[in-house]
């Protein structure tokens, strides 16, 4: 398969599949990890996922461990503040209502659930989280989206080392997990590593007294329809697992959507989602891709083609026609000692192990001895 055939593929495949991960009409993944930073936040994301599940007759239970307000497009929200797991469990159960075929559970964050896993050996948070849905009628028509802050630090265990960590396990059991990251820093860094200089930081990896949030950080809303330089979406990096075992990982670019007046024109005539259509492969990206460059015109007017691999440097390291020819017809110093056996003299070159060819000169002093040697 060549190249352009691949990367159509590609595009169409993955896209189609981002598409229906975020939309949420199927079972394509029962448990969604989302991983957010401070840089880049999951507020807008999981906005328009409520959204499109709310133009789709979806059934929304929000459970929040923060002070928040009405969130929009929710059906039932559940404060889960200061709160044991079984109390938030008998909630969430009566929140399911028996009348809908799909519904979507949103834990938001994951902080408390693992703060309280490493404190207490005997809370199992997979077997927590999987009770949360129900299993009768049709467990496949629910969905569970957990949110975790990747810059919110989690208590040391106090169980037994060898045991695996609260969020390596979740990471483990998710059929996708979707890593969040600023699109602006993200280019920043892309375009130091084309210039082989170190990734810059940002925010709390500055380690500078007060900053917590770098230049570009939470570019999703901030610059609507593409402006700030460019900065208009976010970077999504999509690891969804398959019911085979393969991994299917792939970086998207979200745009800043606009928003809608109502959860219906969400919705286009033939009933398809609008929401994520300008999404795209973060490698098509105008800012992000590398740019072709044209080929140069000599003097007679001719296109002048370089050889070898554009590097992206400051200098050109390809030759041109007119270069290759005049390297062709530059005679290179004891050819002679570069011919083969039968290639024109008796005695080879490399193919004796290699010789040097020395005209004397008149000032030379010939010593039949040192010859010999």
């Amino acid at each position: 398969m060549s190249d352009h055939r691949f990367l159509q593929h590609r595009r169409t495949h993955n896209l189609l599949l981002v598409q229906k991960l975020l939309s949420f009409r199927s079972e394509t993944s029962p448990f969604t990890l989302v991983l957010d930073s401070v840089e880049q936040g999951a507020g807008g994301l999981v906005r328009e996922i409520t959204r499109g599940a709310k133009a789709s007759k979806t059934h929304i239970i929000y459970v929040f461990y923060t002070y928040q307000k009405q969130p929009p497009d929710v059906d039932v929200l559940i404060q889960a503040r200061r709160k044991t797991p079984e109390a938030v469990k008998q909630e969430i159960t009566s929140a399911f209502s028996p009348t809908t075929k799909r519904t979507l559970l949103i834990l938001y964050p994951l902080t408390p659930l693992l703060s309280h896993t490493t404190r207490t050996p005997q809370f199992n948070l997979p077997t927590y989280l999987l009770s949360l849905l129900p299993s009768n009628p049709q467990p496949s028509s629910s969905s569970l989206l957990a949110i975790h802050h990747l810059d919110i630090p989690l208590p040391l265990p106090s169980y037994h080392h060898y045991t695996p960590a609260p969020l390596p396990l979740l990471s483990y059991l998710a059929t996708t997990i979707l890593t969040l990251h600023s699109f602006p820093q993200t280019l920043a860094k892309k375009n130091a590593r084309d210039r082989s200089l170190r990734d810059p930081v940002f925010g709390l990896a500055e380690e500078k007294e007060g900053v917590l949030t770098g230049m570009g950080g939470n570019a999703y809303y901030y610059f609507q329809n593409g402006g700030g330089g460019g900065g208009g979406g976010m970077v999504l990096e999509l690891e969804h697992r398959r019911k085979s075992g393969r991994a299917v990982r792939e970086k998207f670019f979200l745009p800043s959507p606009t928003i809608p007046t109502s959860s219906s024109s969400l919705v286009n005539d033939g009933g398809e989602d609008d929401r994520f259509k300008g999404i795209m492969l973060l490698d098509e990206h105008p800012l992000f891709a590398r740019p072709r460059e044209e080929p140069t015109r000599g003097v007679s007017g001719e296109e002048e083609k370089g050889e070898g691999e554009d590097l992206g440097g400051t200098f050109k390291l390809g030759l041109t026609a007119k270069q290759r020819e005049v390297r062709e017809g530059v005679v290179l110093p004891y050819y002679d000692a570069q011919r083969r056996v039968g290639e024109g003299d008796k005695g080879g070159g490399i193919g004796e192990g290699g010789r040097i060819v020395y005209e004397m000169g008149v000032e030379d002093d010939f010593d039949e001895e040192e010859d010999e040697i």
